[in-house]
């Protein structure tokens, strides 16, 4: 496949863990707001969409029933044609084992997955191999989270060894969350590149003003994108986006003028599958 003709997949990844709308008045948080944002994101090119759930006080949750309750809000919104994922973010608060429970008890079609808080040192491989087997058999795509060299070393290791049992697997490189002032500028993806051979498809976030222009360098590389308020919420003149939407906009306009195609959401579905 030529790269003019390799679609070109957009997520939209619109609260993340930590923002509230005491940061944000215009973040989406409730299940019912996030159904109308994905709305507006697949109309403005997104095919997939990245999921965190709240509690009653807007703080960063693991709980099945409000995955649910989420999911079951966004796809009746949506339809069929979005790749709908959910997240294992720890944010410091929830252990390995309980990002596996979770994943056990809801079986999504998708996750995200970060190499670091599953996978630590002292993580016990035999409990996480039989977790990824599981997701194998289970059909679910993993997309393995990396954000730094030490991330993407971990990940080859745990290839390698078959605790992550296949050949290749998406993964997301994340750009700026550990620079001062969570800045990041398009040059951050260069180390990532060609740094694993087990990637299968990789996608890119940025935090900051910059990351439109960060996502459009990744759409030139051959990559996607994950774009939203979780990372950034200005337009590239510096102006606040209005929602969510404004943001993919942005991102689906430049990499058409890149000579990239858009993916549909069964394209998201067959991009984010990995070589098990």
């Amino acid at each position: 496949m030529g790269y003019g003709d390799k679609p070109f997949l957009i997520a939209s990844a619109p609260n993340g863990a930590r923002k509230t709308k005491a940061d944000l008045p215009n973040i989406p948080i409730t299940p019912a707001e996030v159904a109308r944002t994905a709305l507006e994101c697949k109309a403005a090119g997104a095919s997939m969409m990245h999921l965190h759930v709240r509690d009653e006080d807007q703080k960063h949750s693991l709980d099945v029933g409000r995955y649910r309750e989420m999911l079951n809000e966004v796809r009746s919104s949506v339809g069929d044609d979005m790749l709908l994922q959910v997240t294992t973010e720890a944010v410091g608060i929830y252990t390995a084992q309980q990002q596996m429970e979770l994943i056990r008890n809801l079986l999504p079609e998708a996750v995200s997955i970060a190499v670091r808080e599953i996978a630590p040192v002292d993580a016990d491989l035999n409990a996480l191999k039989s977790f990824f087997e599981f997701m194998r058999e289970a059909k679910i795509s993993p997309q393995l989270i990396l954000y730094a060299p030490d991330d993407v070393a971990r990940f080859n290791q745990l290839v390698e060894i078959g605790v992550l049992p296949g050949d290749k697997f998406p993964v997301l490189f994340v750009l700026g969350r550990y620079t001062a002032g969570q800045v990041s500028q398009p040059s951050d993806l260069l180390p990532f590149i060609g740094s694993s051979p087990y990637v299968s498809e990789w996608m890119l976030c940025a935090f900051g003003a910059y990351e439109n222009a960060c996502i459009l360098t990744g759409a030139g590389l051959g990559g996607h994108a994950r774009i939203g308020f979780e990372n950034n919420h200005l337009r590239v003149d510096g102006s606040p986006a209005s929602n969510n939407a404004d943001l993919i906009a942005q991102a689906h306009d430049g990499s058409i003028l890149m000579g990239r195609k858009i993916a549909t959401g069964e394209q998201a579905r067959q991009i984010m599958q990995p070589m098990w």
